[in-house]
């Protein structure tokens, strides 16, 4: 026996009627009988199109100020009926309800009203009670039943109208119900974290209703997806799509950044920093952020806080980049980058990123607060006789701006606001100094006047002395050790000068 099955009914109580008409000429020329309530069957009796109104069904008006429209036994008796249920049959009979065969619905956006900034009271009246419910029991008896749960899905009906001549089949029905319990969990996720900012209850709900399926996941055989808008943050004006490890470096990029107010450029791989400088000239501090690392800026990602104008273009259009990440650029500018057809080419859009941050672990997932403490001058405790120079607190905080963006055990080494070299990843403190003095010798760097930046404490003084044999001038660092006194008393020892942040920045 064919599981298809008739469309003969249709109830339509929605808030966003654009692309609705198409619908409604639809079923009426399948002669399905209509239901609906308020603006919506206003705006079906508008099309000249004929409707019951669900007061006339349910012999109730729309009370409390339209909070209670549908929510009646006459509406969801309809809906929620096994039509292969004799009982349920004699029910609808003996009480006069009708069958209902098709539900549409589109909630009040509360996500909308919550983003605009508006009062709590007109939030608290953007919480759909009569939809949510219809939503519910239309997908509840998705046998029956066909559910439209939002104004995504009125092109999926308008197909299905069109391709069926308005029937559906059980597979149609079962699709749409899940992708009813995907916006009715997605909204009531939306509503609890609204009323968990104050309360801060130690639950994790986060949703996202649709997800960009990406080439693949941190390697070939991964599958990978990404949940989230990434057009709310970024214009892509060109280039391939973007991937996995893309985002990854592309998120360590936007939060590197963030922290300077110069000009500065970076280079990032692997969600390191390999290059970064800033300077007066957008163009010099290309030059100087590539100088760090020629080598790994290979196939990196770029950024920068300034518009890239043409000579910056010319010179960064000599090496292969996957990305470039900026505020905005020059037409010409663009005209350049643009030469290679692969290349990713973004615009960062002003944007408030989330204060948490998720991991998935082990049986569950790992919630923290996004490590948000930049250290300024003030922050600085000098631990040592000795005192910085005032070029040398500026190439300090800039160190450790980058220190805080690279992954533990880490060091940098900077000077005149540029990255010379950095040891990162590493499983002791002493190997990521070596790493990186190893790197800035082999890119020729002088590292006399240098300075030092690490993410934690030094627990012994050997850090200090290899870094002032490498010919550091000054350390920046959280401090904390239970033996502290021996770096500052070498640093004495050695006219090095040591501040204290009070603060770590692993990053793991």
């Amino acid at each position: 026996m064919s599981d298809l099955k008739r469309i003969n009914s249709a109830l339509i109580s929605v808030f966003d009627k654009g692309n609705l008409e198409p619908i409604i000429e639809k079923l009426k020329e399948l002669n399905v009988k209509i239901y609906s309530t308020g603006g919506t069957k206003q705006f079906i009796e508008k099309l000249g199109v004929d409707v019951i109104a669900v007061e006339d069904v349910t012999d109730y008006p729309s009370i409390l100020g339209g909070r209670v429209k549908t929510l009646h036994p006459k509406v969801f008796g309809g809906i929620l009926a096994r039509r292969d249920n004799k009982s349920d049959k004699e029910q609808l009979k003996e009480y006069q309800i009708p069958e209902i065969d098709l539900v549409i619905v589109d909630l009040y956006p509360f996500e909308d009203t919550v983003a605009s900034g508006a009062e709590e009271q007109d939030i608290i009246e953007k919480i759909d009670i009569g939809g949510i419910s219809l939503i519910r029991a239309a997908a509840k008896n998705f046998k029956d039943t066909v559910i439209i749960p939002s104004k995504d899905q009125y092109q999926d009906i308008i197909d299905l109208l069109n391709k069926k001549n308005g029937e559906t089949s059980i597979e149609d029905r079962k699709r749409l119900a899940l992708e009813a319990f995907n916006v009715s969990s997605h909204y009531d996720t939306a509503i609890f974290n609204y009323f968990n900012n104050d309360i801060n209850k130690p639950a994790f709900k986060q949703s996202s209703v649709a997800g960009n399926e990406l080439r693949y996941g941190e390697n070939p055989h991964q599958k990978g997806t990404f949940f989230g808008n990434l057009e709310e943050v970024f214009d892509q004006l060109h280039g391939k799509q973007i991937s996995y490890n893309n985002l990854l470096d592309i998120e360590a990029a936007v939060q590197l950044i963030a922290e300077f107010e110069d000009t500065t450029f970076a280079i990032m791989k692997h969600n390191n920093a390999c290059g970064v400088a800033s300077r007066e000239k957008l163009v010099d501090a290309w030059n100087d952020a590539l100088a760090g690392d020629p080598v790994s800026a290979f196939g990196g990602i770029l950024i920068t806080n300034r518009e890239v104008d043409m000579a910056t273009a010319i010179e960064i259009d000599k090496i292969f980049f996957e990305v470039i990440i900026a505020p905005s650029y020059a037409n010409d500018a663009l005209g350049v980058l643009k030469k290679k057809k692969n290349r990713i080419i973004l615009v960062q859009k002003m944007f408030e990123f989330p204060k948490a941050q998720y991991r998935s672990m082990l049986h569950g997932t790992l919630v923290q607060d996004r490590d948000l403490k930049t250290e300024t001058e003030a922050d600085l405790k000098t631990a040592t006789k000795k005192q910085a120079t005032k070029q040398e607190i500026d190439d300090l905080l800039f160190a450790n701006k980058i220190v805080k963006h690279s992954k533990s055990n880490t060091i940098v080494l900077a000077k005149n606001k540029q990255l010379c070299a950095s040891g990162v990843g590493q499983t002791s403190r002493v190997d990521a100094l070596k790493q990186a003095i190893t790197k800035a010798a082999g890119f020729r760097f002088d590292l006399n006047g240098a300075v030092m930046a690490s993410d934690a404490f030094f627990p012994f003084s050997d850090s200090v002395q290899i870094a002032n044999e490498a010919g550091i001038a000054s350390v920046i660092q959280p401090g904390g050790s239970v033996r502290d006194q021996e770096s500052i008393d070498y640093c004495d020892q050695h006219n090095m000068a040591m501040v204290f942040t009070g603060t770590r920045h692993f990053k793991h």
